[in-house]
Parts: structure tokens; sequence; C-alpha cells
């Protein structure tokens, strides 16, 4: 664990929140991504829409943005109404990989969000993904027995995680909080709302977007040991 902090002890009637993103940073993405990626291009290829592999690879240097950007960056030349379809069709296997219990949450998820809802933190969920995609995690693995909102970029008007991270603050009422996340979206949206921002160096992350971060972990347990009160850059 890396740490530019300066570590002050908590005032235990201010608790801070914790916004997590959620690919990347609770539930391993990588575990389905792949398989729903190849279902949707599958369809484009039995269609005659797209021939030679299925781009996975630059799939995950782009993981973090609005699913509208992954189309436009993956499917230049392909119209909106077939961009909106692929999107349906790439939900509709990711929920079903889901559901079929292909996926899995971070080792210590279960143990840190308890931890932290014990020691009297709101807990929430800030995601680029879709709501549909969102619930059947939280419904997969209860999460909503610490989670206090689950939040989609639908929430907001704009495509910008900022946005959604001020949307919860604002309406919550939050004056302390921490933003959890693995790609420079999650840490732009830390220091737009002035925010301290953990970086996950998990499957996704990026070496020169967690410089952004003001602490750096290996492990989602090790963010029970941090105390974020104060954070100095």
């Amino acid at each position: 664990m890396r740490s530019r902090l300066l570590i002050v002890k908590e005032d235990i009637n201010m608790k801070q929140a914790y916004i997590f993103d959620m690919d990347g940073t609770l539930f391993q993405t990588n575990r389905i991504l792949g398989h729903a990626l190849e279902d949707a291009f599958d369809f484009l290829r039995m269609n005659g829409r797209w021939t030679g592999e299925t781009p996975l690879a630059e799939y995950q240097t782009i993981m973090g943005v609005s699913l509208p950007e992954v189309w436009q960056t993956l499917l230049p030349g392909h119209s909106d109404e077939e961009r909106a379809l692929v999107d349906r069709i790439f939900q509709d296997a990711l929920i079903r990989h889901i559901e079929q219990g292909q996926g899995a949450l971070y080792p210590g998820t279960e143990e840190v969000l308890a931890a932290l809802q014990e020691n009297g933190h709101a807990l929430y969920i800030a995601s680029n993904g879709w709501k549909v995609y969102l619930t059947a995690i939280v419904r997969q693995y209860a999460l909503d027995r610490w989670l206090d909102g689950v939040y989609s970029i639908e929430d907001v008007a704009s495509s910008q995680k900022s946005d959604l991270v001020a949307h919860i603050l604002s309406h919550h009422g939050l004056k302390e909080a921490v933003v959890v996340g693995d790609r420079i979206s999650d840490f732009q949206a830390a220091k737009v709302n002035r925010l301290p921002a953990v970086g996950c160096r998990f499957d996704f992350s990026n070496e020169a977007e967690l410089e952004q971060a003001d602490v750096i972990i290996d492990d989602l347990r090790e963010l029970v040991q941090i105390d974020l009160k104060a954070v100095t850059k």
C-alpha cells in the first residue's frame, strides 16, 4: 500500500461516507466481460456486420468510461441504432453470466463493507454502468445489506462521473466522503468534488491513472487500515 496522506485521528461524530465504483473495484468484471463481449460481437458477425476478432483488449484499455463511449470507440462505423442493439445484447449477456454465478466480488469485499458499515460509515455505489446491470450484481451478492444507495450514470443528465458523485453528495447531504475506484474517471470525479481518492490496483487499473489517486491499495482489505479523514496531496 502506498500513501501520500497526512494521517489524523477521525472525529467519531464526522464519519466519512465511501463512494465506490463497481466494475474493477468491488466486482470482478474481468470474469464475465470477455464472454459477454463475445456474445455481442457474435451477433454482429452472424449478421455480416463485423469481421475479425472481438476487441476485448481495446475494451479493457477504456474500462471506466460510459457504455455509449465504449460503443463509439469499438464501433465507430456503425449507426447509433446498431450500437444501441449491441448494447442491449451485451447487457443481457452480462446479466445472464452474473446470474449463472460466473462473476465474483473481489476478495474481502463483503468483509470490508460490513466493517465500514459497523463503524458508522455510509456506503454508496457510483458507476458508469446501467441500472439493470448494477441491480443484477447487488441482487446476486445481496450487497444491499450494506449499501445506502446505488447510483448509475443514468441518474444524471451528463455522462460525467463527477456529476454523478456530486449528485450523491447533494442528495444525501454528505460533507465528508471518499471515492474508491480503479480508473481515471473515479479520480477525476473525486478531484472535481474536492474529495480524497483511493485507487485500487486491480485488473483494469492503469499505473499512470493511479498516480492521480491519493492512496493506492493492492487489496480491498487495506481500505479499513487507512484513516482518510484529512487528505493532502
